[in-house]
């Protein structure tokens, strides 16, 4: 499915912010992964009291659908190939501009010393290392590396500390002539030396460092990294030394492709495949790739997922019922080994959807009758395999000026949303499970998964009216607007909004980023480190000791409440609203509790002679359609409790650069990757915005342009925490505050559909886990008939 990713990189308003390691933040310019909050003193009995048991009995985790076969089930040789958006223009993923190709390329020729299981857990990688360990906490943490005794490069050096020691020194942010986009972690590194013998790198670090695990995933070989030329331009073409299952072998920019070849000097056990070729083929082409034999193995949108289910239930090709159920009916199918037949595991709950008929018909419209049935009659050599992505949906809220710089209004907005409706609309007739997302910072079956929803509260439409009143939005107000008035966001005295045309900072090719068009995080395999795909993030800050009032509009600009002294919880101010017998109405309130205020009559709302309307954009791409109707859904919500929304549906390939990352818009949906290290990834997406001494600001990776101190500290704390408990309940405080300032609000985990076809093994949609490229290959034919592989279960 093809939805919008936020971009990858921190950006400002209008320049690129590019901090020296002098910044408050405490690092240079660290653009890894990718969503935000509010704090106060007030806040704090009641977050304390509503977060779930971790995982919740809400809980579901889908397992990945990859078509599970031994090695000895695949045959040796053959070639795979494989879809992806486009060359990538770049093979470092510490540079703005890499890519999901990118991470496509490092994860099969380069070492990663931690790779994430289903789970989404870091796991030692046994190809490169024999142990990793935590040898020192006091007075320094010391982390020592034993590597696997036979991993070499391709031109025969043994990986060692020369390597660490090289990439360290490129991505630490002391030397301005390497062109970084991501340095989160090595900033903290004090020093790395030979341990005992050539297999032992000893890693010393001036500061705590809780993600240590991220670090050195992908490594790369000193000849790329020893010098800001070969870092900057030579790997951006070419990786001359490599060290996976497969190397580089060309980049065909003219044909779109990349291939890759067997890895002779590989180590472990050898790769299956001859060759991986990747393919650049756009998502609304992908259908015809499919059915030429152009690709084997593609990342699908609902309506070529409806076309295979179609194409089973049609052998004559022709142009058969279709409906979401009979995708799903499809989707996983394989053959061998499991004891079960891909309908049996993918079918179940499966319900039609109105729009299913709809999006096959309009791919039979855009092929032609006579090329759409000769390519039904291909489709059936494939199957679709399906999963839940790393990924999440969100609708972010702008906070920066108009009536969401109003944390009540933005709290409005949020308890007027059914999100249990709003994920059944993509889920549900996929047969997959339709729960709403608890969390910013984590997904369900992710070892730090907690539901921390409970501090904004749940679906409540008189509470959302009340809040409203209470901000002053009332249909009175609405009665007094000037005939054709709209109501625009208002501009902030002191912060002013970047011209659209500006134009986002580098994107990080790491852990968290979103970015346009269908890429993985909008899908992204969820590897820690690696680009989860627009799908985007950055490192840990020093945030100040004070966090921001409760009311979340601790933000630079004008327009705050009068403070008040700060409390013990580290908050600089308090808003003058919290002095009064209840607070802000339903701000940080116990779920349950009507917030005060008059009782609002349900129609148009306004204040002051200005109605209630905000400025909802979308992206307007052929793949969009589901993000689409999830809007269609969330405007006609808001417009049960009196709020308009101006929908403006613009180009995918301009929705961040001229819209999300200038500030140009009120609401707006996209995507951002989980990640296995949160404290690191998901701190640019959620960091207080600072303001540029042109009036613009410094927002890193945080859209929404809300943020605290208070959070920024959790954050500090939460890296440098090396006890991993008191990690993760530090972690889980910054959630519920995230949930509280209701600036991002989390719907769904979006949905993974890959087509694949019938006969290939160990491929397809590996949901939280990274792909064992040396095990991808076609499984060997049977003397009766034919099947696919065998299933996991």
């Amino acid at each position: 499915m093809s939805e919008v990713d936020a971009p990858r990189g921190r950006t400002c308003s209008r320049t690129p912010c590019l901090r020296t390691s002098r910044s408050r933040s405490g690092r240079s310019r660290t653009l890894r992964s990718v969503a935000l909050l509010t704090s106060g003193v007030l806040v704090l009995p009641v977050l304390a009291g509503c977060t779930s048991e971790e995982g919740g009995p809400e809980a579901v985790t889908v397992p990945a659908d990859i078509g599970h076969a031994g090695r000895n089930q695949v045959e040796q040789g053959g070639t795979l190939r494989w879809a992806v958006d486009s060359v990538p223009t770049t093979l470092n993923t510490f540079q703005a501009d890499a890519d999901a190709a990118t991470a496509r390329v490092a994860g099969a020729a380069l070492p990663s010393l931690f790779t994430p299981d289903q789970r989404g857990r870091p796991q030692l990688n046994p190809d490169y290392l024999e142990s990793a360990e935590l040898v020192d906490r006091e007075p320094k943490q010391v982390v020592l590396y034993k590597l696997n005794q036979e991993a070499v490069w391709t031109d025969g050096r043994e990986i060692g500390a020369p390597d660490f020691v090289a990439q360290w020194r490129a991505l630490s942010g002391k030397d301005s002539a390497y062109w970084t986009a991501r340095n989160a972690g090595y900033e903290r590194i004090e020093n790395i030396e030979r341990g005992k013998n050539d297999l032992e790198v000893r890693v010393t670090f001036a500061r705590p460092y809780a993600d240590w695990r991220s670090l050195f995933s992908p490594l790369y070989p000193k000849e790329t990294m020893g010098s800001p030329a070969s870092f900057n331009d030579g790997a951006r073409t070419e990786l001359p030394v490599t060290a996976g299952p497969f190397a580089l072998q060309k980049i065909d920019s003219e044909d779109g492709t990349v291939t890759l070849v067997r890895n002779p000097r590989w180590w472990g056990e050898p790769a299956k495949l001859d060759s991986l070729v990747l393919r650049a083929v756009p998502r609304d082409r992908r259908a015809a790739a499919l059915a030429t034999g152009a690709v084997d193995l593609a990342e699908i949108d609902r309506g070529v997922a409806e076309r295979i289910a179609v194409a089973h239930k049609d052998p004559e090709g022709g142009s058969g019922g279709s409906g979401p159920g009979a995708a799903s009916a499809e989707a996983g199918e394989s053959a061998a080994g499991s004891g079960k037949t891909g309908q049996e595991r993918s079918s179940g709950g499966a319900g039609e959807d109105a729009d299913g008929g709809g999006l096959l018909a309009r791919e039979r419209a855009d092929a032609g009758l006579t090329r759409f049935t000769s390519e039904q009659t291909a489709l059936r050599g494939f199957v679709v395999r399906k999963s839940l992505e790393p990924a999440y949906t969100q609708l972010a809220l702008n906070g920066e000026s108009g009536p969401l710089a109003d944390e009540r209004v933005r709290r409005a907005v949020a308890r007027a949303l059914d999100r249990r409706e709003l994920a059944e609309t993509v889920l549900k007739p996929l047969g997959l499970p339709a729960k709403p997302v608890g969390s910013h910072l984590a997904l369900a079956g992710q070892p730090g998964y907690a539901d921390s929803s409970g501090a904004l509260g749940g679906q409540d439409t008189a509470e959302a009216q009340a809040l409203l009143a209470d901000a002053g939005w009332t249909r009175e107000g609405a009665r007094a607007a000037e005939s054709g008035t709209k109501a625009g966001p208002e501009k902030s005295p002191a912060v002013e909004s970047p011209a659209a045309g500006s134009s986002p900072s580098a994107q990080s090719p790491s852990a968290q980023s979103p970015s346009a068009g269908g890429s993985p995080s909008a899908g992204g395999p969820g590897a820690p480190g690696a680009p989860q795909s627009p799908v985007a993030g950055g490192g840990p800050r020093a945030g100040s000791a004070a966090g921001s009032a409760a009311g979340g509009d601790d933000k630079p600009g004008a327009g705050r409440p009068a403070a008040v002294p700060a409390g013990s919880d580290g908050d600089k101010a308090m808003p003058e609203a919290y002095k009064r017998e209840g607070g802000v109405a339903g701000a940080y309130a116990p779920v349950g509790t009507r917030a005060p205020g008059r009782n609002p009559v349900a129609g148009p709302l306004g204040k002051d002679g200005k109605p209630l309307s905000l400025r909802f954009v979308l992206p307007s791409g052929p793949g969009s359609e589901p993000l689409r109707a999830v809007g269609d859904r969330i405007r006609r919500m808001l417009d049960e409790v009196g709020i308009r929304t101006e929908v403006k549906k613009v180009a995918e390939d301009s929705f961040f650069k001229d819209h999300i990352a200038s500030g140009h818009y009120d609401l707006a949906l996209w995507s951002w990757p989980a990640t296995a290290f949160p404290a690191t990834d998901a701190r640019p997406i959620y960091a207080k915005p600072e303001p540029a001494t042109d009036g613009s600001l410094l927002v890193e990776q945080n859209y929404t342009r809300v943020g605290t101190d208070r959070i920024d500290q959790l954050f500090d704390e939460a890296v440098g925490e090396l006890d991993e408990r008191k990690a993760s309940d530090l972690m889980k405080q910054v959630d519920a505050r995230i949930w509280a300032a209701a600036a991002s609000i989390p719907l769904y985990q979006r949905p993974e559909l890959v087509a694949a076809k019938r006969d290939l093994a160990n491929a397809g949609a590996f949901g939280f886990s990274a792909p064992r490229y040396q095990d991808i290959g076609f499984v060997k034919a049977k003397p009766a008939h034919g099947a696919g592989p065998a299933t996991a279960g």
